[in-house]
């Protein structure tokens, strides 16, 4: 199997790549290890030099989140916390080790991506391993009460096809939250763009989206959202904040997701 010899975030000569993209040692034939440079620190992530569900490398996204989250922390500052398509782990052992954040990591049921995460989180200083969920999108969640109040994922919506499965892990895990009795603390505001104070609700998704598959593919997914009783705000910088529809019944809900699916 050939070892990666670039971090695909190096091929986007622009802001957007954050990276120092330096090959530092290759542990074992399938995986290579990279420093990375995130606001403030550096990261040693293991990253596979190949996986079949693509949650093998970083990529632009994930350092233009974490600068956006830098410069918005009091959003996210004690939260309670779940990354989907966690990949190598990085972004949120990034966020556990800057503010303490109680998080979460998600992704495929698939035990290399826990191994590897795992991995990271050693490699980085973080014992015990954050709590990970093997998920794979569409499937019944295997919590059945979430808490979480703050959903988070960079550059996942590669696959079109897959936009109605998201959506369902998506519904679930906003409509089925269970706060817990310490967060009724007054949301957060901050100032994303225009000078404009905005909240953050509990719960909600947010989103970084960096790479191109064409505007019209993307904006399926968004108009799926709508499309299933989500109200879906862009913050500026390519970041987007997703929450229940305030005015939408659960029925109305139920109805609209379900013609997504069968769509």
């Amino acid at each position: 199997m050939d070892i990666a010899l670039f971090s695909p975030s190096s091929l986007f000569a622009n802001e957007d790549d954050t990276s120092s993209g330096e090959e530092d040692t290759e542990t074992q034939q399938s995986f290579v290890e990279r420093r990375h440079e995130f606001p403030g620190m550096e990261l040693i992530i293991r990253e596979f030099s190949f996986h079949q569900l693509n949650a093998n490398l970083l990529w632009p996204g994930t350092f233009a989140f974490a600068e956006w989250l830098v410069q918005h922390r009091p959003l996210i500052e004690g939260r309670h916390c779940i990354e989907l398509g966690s990949g190598t782990g990085a972004l949120a052992i990034f966020l556990q080790r800057l503010l303490n954040l109680n998080i979460t990591t998600s992704d495929y049921d698939d035990q290399e991506i826990e191994e590897n995460i795992a991995h990271n989180c050693r490699v980085n200083g973080i014992t015990p391993v954050l709590p990970h969920i093997k998920h794979t999108w569409g499937d019944n969640f295997p919590t059945s009460d979430p808490d979480w109040d703050l959903i988070i994922a960079s550059d996942i919506l590669l696959y079109v096809k897959q936009y109605p499965n998201l959506i369902k892990t998506l519904l679930f895990l906003l409509k089925s939250y269970k706060p817990k009795d310490n967060e009724s603390q007054p949301r957060a505001k901050d100032e994303p763009s225009g000078g404009q104070p905005f909240s953050l609700p509990r719960p909600s998704f947010l989103m970084s989206w960096r790479r191109r598959i064409g505007k019209e593919d993307e904006s399926l997914f968004f108009s799926g959202c709508e499309d299933a009783g989500l109200e879906v705000k862009h913050l500026g910088s390519r970041i987007y904040c997703v929450k229940p529809r305030e005015n939408t019944t659960d029925g109305d809900q139920i109805v609209n997701s379900e013609k997504l699916y069968l769509a």
